[in-house]
């Protein structure tokens, strides 16, 4: 085959006469081309790496420094106070220059060692800047003085940083104080339970604080001054990790498109601030899978990769996205893919489900690569979806939305959750999905980094592709084919019988896992943040205490519920919870719901808002409760210790399951370009009688909710919950603005159907 050749930069023969080389130059030029393209990226990352080293310095103030101290010498002025001439006298290399020399020579270490003292005092004024985050607390226009000082952080953060450039500066996550994880927990269980309950579960707190509490937070502050971060490699490890079961649907969750969004570049700020957020989790965006362990799984992460794995029909092909030290343009990519979707060839025996090994439980998964992927052919394919720089799914049905059909958007969001169990690969770190009429959408697994990093990524690339590459009148990428580029590879596999009957049986198992799912997405254009702001309530707490009321209404009782908060204002923060359940909101529904006066329900919405604000701002800030206890009941099981209360804690289902999807619209004319609005993502649900719900706030007129549950459960249903979000949305505005005119329904407003 044409590809085999090309992969070998020569061939010999022993001949009488010696061996005789036939040297390929075209294979030889690739090889050159590649390392040249190594090495330049390795340059570019020294490069880097020195900039973000000394950031918020740079490079060349090292020079501005040299001359100041050089010019102040010239004025026969000592600003070293005798360093230098101390450096002087202690060179190595005294006897061979000139006494100018050696003063020159001095000069420039000691300005080398002043500059990386001021680059060394900046940075750990900024980190305890950035330690500070009372800010976050006050109300607008009541400034306190500390919070003033702390303003001068926009002094000491630099200008036009790198990805990188504060994670040096960064504050480690704090550890919360026992009594205050506690007190907090205590408070945030009081509505669901009665006295009994409650009246245990304070005594369990109150002997594990006063007992083995105090020797399991020892052992957490030690592990936070070792670590970079308490609770990240843990969390990784133990929530998804060690997880046995399937990650489809459990884990991955999935990404949803309009036409495009416009966004920025991967921000390392919080919007509209110079507050840093950590950006470790974008390291291993691409080049990354998760690989299957019986105990459990890991994730490997490669440094490079020069393609994309693609499926389609059940085959795989190896794609090269580089060509002679560049990447392929637009159109040669679709160009490449053309070839792929055109390629008659069957797919290899055992090969067309074979991803469902991906998609079952995990230990079958890992015996099965082990027994039958560990050498030969088979490990070398599998080894190049692996290494690659991240997966592409051709789908062969047509997918999406469509505007005479509303059911089409709840069959789109389950093809993006799990396809058909087998034309995904849920291990690489994210796969990309194209339907057969243009439609697409990502799956991305959860392990490696949290959703907001893929929306950036997937966000951006839309944005790039309909902005600033686009297309031209016949609908094609624009730009030029090179007629001498290789044909996509074909991977080749040996499946025996038996991996064959383990494929089987793991695509079962997927399967009984999606066809259980209840998804159901819907737009609410009734009005969106910017009529909420007007009722001074953050639309953040307004949702949420939304679907507290939805969910009451529809299981007539309360539950503990998690709402997912960044972390990431500390180095190698990932999430926190908030519970969203409160004493405050089960009181204001308690009140909308038996009648009470309309003036002591919205008092009693707002103390309930504010409250949630309040727990949100504790969780960002390091102060949430539930990774703490999470970290303690690790510990005590590294100990050898039960702990009655931790176990109790643990025990607790999540319900209800909320995150907000990140939609970074922020520079894009949503009401006058409609068409560019998408659903957000979401994911699979949390509890077998819960519902998980990813919400997102599309500019200032548009909410959009993806809810699932489990079909097996006779007290859930997907659309009945989105019924009950959509009036329990409508009926807090009309309490907050008593004379809002009646709401338009959804099939009132054809743009609510539009083509996304």
């Amino acid at each position: 085959m044409a590809e085999a050749h090309q992969a070998v930069a020569f061939q010999f023969t022993v001949t009488r006469e010696g061996i005789d080389l036939q040297l390929s130059h075209q294979a030889l030029t690739e090889i050159y081309l590649s390392g040249v393209r190594s090495w330049k990226k390795r340059i570019i990352g020294l490069k880097n790496s020195v900039i973000t080293g000394v950031y918020p310095a740079s490079p060349s103030s090292w020079l501005f420094v040299v001359i100041a101290i050089l010019a102040t010498m010239y004025t026969r002025s000592d600003p070293s106070m005798g360093l230098i001439a101390k450096i002087q006298e202690h060179l190595p290399v005294s006897q061979s220059m000139s006494t100018q020399c050696q003063t020159l020579v001095s000069a420039v270490l000691f300005s080398t060692m002043l500059w990386l003292l001021l680059i060394f005092t900046m940075r750990m004024c900024l980190k305890k800047l950035l330690s500070y985050h009372r800010w976050m607390f006050e109300k607008h226009g009541k400034m306190s003085n500390t919070t003033k000082v702390w303003a001068l952080v926009r002094i000491f953060s630099g200008r036009k940083p790198l990805l990188y450039s504060y994670q040096g500066s960064l504050p480690n996550l704090p550890v919360p104080a026992i009594k205050d994880t506690v007190k907090r927990h205590l408070e945030s269980v009081r509505p669901l339970m009665d006295d009994r309950q409650y009246e245990h579960m304070t005594k369990l707190a109150a002997e594990f604080e006063s007992s083995l509490g105090n020797r399991l937070q020892w052992y957490l502050k030690l592990k936070a001054l070792w670590s970079t971060n308490y609770v990240s490699d843990w969390w990784e490890e133990y929530v998804y990790l060690r997880g046995r079961g399937p990650i489809m649907v459990n884990s991955n969750y999935f990404g949803m498109v309009g036409k495009a969004f416009h966004s920025q570049k991967f921000p390392n700020r919080i919007p509209g601030t110079v507050i840093p957020l950590c950006s470790a989790q974008c390291e291993r965006l691409f080049n990354t899978t998760r690989i299957p362990g019986e105990e459990t799984d890991t994730v490997q992460h490669w440094q490079d990769s020069d393609y994309i794995a693609v499926y389609h029909r059940g085959r795989y092909f190896r794609l090269r996205v580089y060509q002679a030290g560049r990447l392929l343009s637009p159109r040669e990519i679709e160009f490449q893919i053309q070839r792929i979707l055109d390629d008659p060839s069957p797919p290899s025996k055992g090969e067309a489900k074979l991803g469902a090994l991906t998609a079952g439980d995990r230990i079958p998964w890992a015996k099965a690569r082990v027994k039958y992927f560990s050498s030969g052919v088979n490990k070398r394919s599998l080894d190049c979806i692996e290494k690659a720089s991240f997966f592409v799914s051709l789908d062969d049905d047509e997918d999406g939305v469509t505007a005479d059909d509303p059911a089409s958007l709840d069959s789109y969001a389950k093809s993006l959750l799990h396809g058909k169990c087998y034309d995904r690969w849920f291990d690489k770190s994210f796969t990309i999905i194209y339907f057969k009429n243009g439609k697409m959408g990502i799956n991305a697994e959860h392990s490696w980094a949290d959703a907001p990093v893929v929306s950036h990524l997937w966000q951006h690339a839309l944005s790039t592709d309909c902005f600033q590459l686009g297309y031209n009148a016949e609908g094609h990428c624009k730009g030029e084919v090179d007629s001498s580029l290789p044909r996509p590879q074909k991977l080749n596999w040996e499946i025996p019988p038996e991996c064959e009957e383990q494929i089987s049986q793991s695509l079962a198992v997927a399967q009984a896992l999606a066809g259980d799912v209840d998804l159901h997405v819907f737009s609410f254009q009734d009005f969106g943040k910017g009529k909420v702001k007007k009722c001074r309530v953050s639309p953040d707490a307004f949702i949420q205490m939304a679907l507290q009321l939805a969910y009451y209404r529809d299981q007539r009782r309360f539950c503990l519920t998690y709402e997912a908060s960044m972390t990431r204002l500390f180095r190698e923060g990932r999430t926190e919870t908030v519970r969203s359940c409160s004493n405050e909101s089960s009181a204001f529904i308690r009140a909308l719901e038996g009648g009470e006066a309309a003036h002591v329900c919205r008092r009693l919405f707002h103390e309930a808002a504010e409250k949630h604000q309040h727990l949100y701002r504790l969780a960002m800030t390091g102060a949430g409760i539930d990774r703490h206890l999470f970290c303690l009941y690790v510990m005590s099981r590294y100990l050898g210790v039960e702990s009655p209360f931790l176990k109790e804690v643990q025990s607790e289902p999540w319900r209800l399951s909320t995150s907000q999807s990140p939609m970074h619209v922020e520079m894009f004319d949503l009401v006058n370009h409609p068409e560019y609005v998408s659903c957000g993502g979401g994911f699979g649900p949390v509890a077998d009688d819960g519902y998980g719900v990813s919400y997102s706030v599309l500019g200032e007129n548009i909410l959009s909710f993806n809810i699932a549950c489990k079909l097996s459960c006779t007290d859930t249903s997907a659309h009945a919950f989105g019924a009950q979000i959509r009036k329990a949305l409508r009926d807090l505005l009309q309490l907050l603005i008593p004379n809002q005119t009646e709401f338009k329904t959804e099939e009132k407003r054809p743009e609510a159907k539009k083509d996304l």
